[in-house]
């Protein structure tokens, strides 16, 4: 089985376009549609639906999605053992960093890795820590350092960084700011400014008010932490954010008998071989890491 042709059928498969799958594997549309009818013709089977500009896959391509990505995962792997094999630390390391982590954890300890292993390319992507999270899981990146999931896939390794205790916050000028001692019910009839409650800190934040059966009134969700601050320091309502976050322009609010906090770390796929330049990157992490 051509390698290169289950490349451009899983670009495809994902893009759901012949033209974009070109455009990431470098390649024209004609050579993507050529590949693909190649590998239709090794299996004996069709793959894609093509009617129209409709792209879509049939059973047989719904089938080998999964196997196509698990043999390329497999194949990378293999490589990197063979060139691991000499104990250099060269190569390239594909990192998914989470937006906050990128900005307010990391610049250190990629600053003194860059400095220490000068032979590795560091492709990195800045996501949100559940794209990230997908995109250890399907096998397209190495190594993610995001917020971790509290009911993560057994396929995931995990790797525990930071404890990242999380505060509720107001600006100065907010009805809320100088109360003594708040309860979970007194927030909720102020209007709250959140991450995506689908994200894993939203998600934290939402059990937090299921236990006590509270509804929360969501003003705004959005997932960059920096802009939540920003939208908190004008007043438009009140929210939660990492005490590395905090400054003069937050009042924090202290919440009766609450303690939230999430936990930062590394992932990365159970079935993955690392390389050295992804272990040497984890040993160094792990040097960073305080709570």
């Amino acid at each position: 089985m051509d390698i290169n042709a289950l490349k451009a059928f899983i670009q495809v498969a994902e893009l759901h376009s012949f033209s974009a799958a070109g455009e990431k594997l470098h390649l024209t549309q004609p050579a993507i549609s050529k590949r693909i009818s190649q590998l239709e013709a090794q299996l004996g089977v069709k793959l894609i639906n093509r009617i129209g500009r409709s792209i879509t896959l049939t059973q047989a391509g719904d089938t080998l999605l999964p196997r196509a990505k698990s043999i390329l995962m497999e194949l990378d792997d293999v490589r990197r053992q063979i060139k691991d094999l000499a104990g250099h630390v060269t190569g390239t390391l594909n990192l998914g960093i989470s937006h906050h982590l990128g900005l307010r954890r990391l610049p250190p300890v990629l600053a003194e890795f860059s400095r220490t292993f000068p032979e590795v390319n560091l492709d990195i992507e800045f996501l949100d820590s559940e794209v990230a999270y997908e995109g250890v899981l399907s096998g397209k990146i190495q190594v993610g350092i995001i917020t971790l999931a509290q009911d993560a896939s057994p396929k995931v390794v995990t790797q525990k960084i930071w404890n990242d205790p999380l505060n509720f916050v107001v600006s100065p000028d907010h009805p809320l700011a100088g109360s003594k001692l708040l309860t979970l019910n007194e927030l909720t009839h102020h209007q709250a400014i959140l991450p995506g409650l689908h994200t894993f800190t939203g998600r934290l934040v939402k059990k937090l008010f299921d236990a006590s059966e509270l509804n929360l009134t969501v003003r705004m969700n959005t997932n960059y932490l920096e802009t939540i601050k920003m939208m908190v320091s004008i007043g438009l309502g009140w929210s939660v954010l990492p005490i590395s976050m905090l400054d003069e322009g937050l009042y924090c609010l202290a919440v009766e008998n609450v303690h939230i906090e999430r936990q930062l770390g590394a992932i990365y796929h159970k079935q993955r071989t690392l390389s050295n330049a992804a272990l040497a990157f984890l040993d160094m992490l792990e040097k960073y890491g305080t709570d």
